[in-house]
């Protein structure tokens, strides 16, 4: 049974979104701006919308803090939206390909795309940054970190790296989260050129978690390993058409010998080689081996083995674009142009950040699964003891 879940609700022009979250244990130090931050980080990115001059997401807590503390009880979240408008809107009739407009309506036997439009939009990924910054602020507890980076936009392309060669506030000082700031210039002007033309691009982004515990996850039964829970989570986010652990697609082309990671012998701090955000607690994470390659991003068998998880993913173009494409006129049946509303140009970055708070809620889950407890003081004597053990049978 999962520990840590939500729900969300709300639409895109609505009048808010809404979340609740269950599971969360008490003590957790928690404050607003932690969760803003984390708000502000998702609305960045070269190549958003107008809306994102218009829209300043705020979160309110509704319920299930006190005094600045979780109390175990389920967290009520709100995000206004200041762009929300009278749902009196004229129909929309001309689906847009590549999004769900066309299986919504024959789906719900609606007639007009707009109540299908309003919630499959991503605006709905705002809710999940604000759920996930909550499960990031409990892991720090943990000594886990998570960051990503933009790998490609269009064909402006960069070799996925190991948390100990990114800069990470040389990611966040980049209008396009790129750790190459050369790079990052052929991917702003990439995405400048897309905008002129009336079109949209995709692209790469990487998410990697350090300092998360061997052993998370099961290898027992198929709901329970961790890289299928990560790769479900990662895929429900809006545009992204593949999802990669480690060196993923790649293994496929190599030899047994040469895709997997060999363990050496010897002495071994895992977080310490992979991060340099570890909490004292995780720093003792350390084995009587080492591996020096990642190739299996952190988890073998559904279990995570102590090494930094490095998930990548694909975002498709988006598919709302300002030269539409053919479509035809649901009212008619005759040809058309497809729909156009407001619409990004490219949310690679943005989509990353989207990325951890999802790999935050999955690594979240699975901690209170491993560890348990109902406060953060009884989780932590938990894990300390998960620490303990480790090194009682190393010996």
């Amino acid at each position: 049974m999962k520990r840590f879940r939500f729900i969300t609700a709300g639409e895109s022009h609505g009048k808010s979104l809404t979340t609740i979250i269950e599971g969360m244990v008490s003590g957790l130090p928690l404050e607003v701006e932690y969760i803003n931050g984390e708000l502000r980080r998702r609305q960045a990115g070269y190549g958003r919308s107008s809306r994102m001059k218009i829209e300043e997401d705020k979160v309110e807590i509704i319920s299930g803090l006190w005094h600045g503390l979780t109390m175990g009880s389920p967290i009520a979240l709100l995000i206004h939206n200041k762009g929300w408008r009278d749902w009196e809107a004229e129909p929309v009739s001309c689906p847009r390909p590549g999004h769900a407009d066309l299986a919504g309506v024959v789906k719900y036997g609606v007639n007009d795309i707009r109540p299908i439009m309003e919630r499959a939009s991503a605006r709905e990924t705002a809710a999940r940054v604000a759920v996930g910054a909550i499960a990031k602020r409990f892991l720090e507890e943990l000594g886990i970190a998570i960051h990503s980076h933009t790998v490609a936009i269009g064909r402006c392309h960069c070799e996925p790296g190991g948390a100990i060669s990114i800069d990470w506030q040389q990611v966040e000082a980049s209008p396009v989260r790129c750790a190459d700031a050369k790079l990052g210039k052929q991917m702003t002007a990439a995405i400048d050129e897309a905008k002129a033309e009336g079109d949209t691009l995709g692209g790469i982004f990487e998410v990697i978690a350090s300092g998360v515990p061997i052993g998370m996850g099961s290898h027992v039964h198929w709901d329970r390993r961790l890289d299928g829970k990560i790769a479900r989570a990662i895929m429900s986010i809006n545009a992204v058409k593949g999802v990669e652990i480690g060196d993923g697609f790649a293994l496929s082309g190599l030899k047994g010998s040469q895709a997997h990671d060999i363990i050496e012998p010897g002495p071994s701090s895992v977080i310490a080689s992979r991060s340099s955000e570890r909490s004292e607690e995780a720093a003792k994470q350390s084995f009587p081996w080492y591996r020096p390659t990642n190739h299996a991003g952190g988890i073998e068998g559904g279990i995570s083995n102590g090494e930094d998880i490095v998930v990548n993913a694909a975002i498709k173009p988006i598919a709302t674009l300002a030269k539409p494409l053919d479509s035809i006129d649901l009212r008619t049946g005759k040809k058309a142009a497809a729909h156009y509303e407001r619409s990004d140009v490219c949310v690679v970055p943005a989509a990353g950040v989207i990325a951890e708070a999802m790999l935050a809620i999955v690594l979240a889950d699975a901690c209170l699964e491993k560890f348990g407890g109902d406060s953060l003081k009884e989780t932590l004597a938990n894990y300390r003891g998960y620490l303990s053990g480790i090194s009682l049978w190393k010996s």
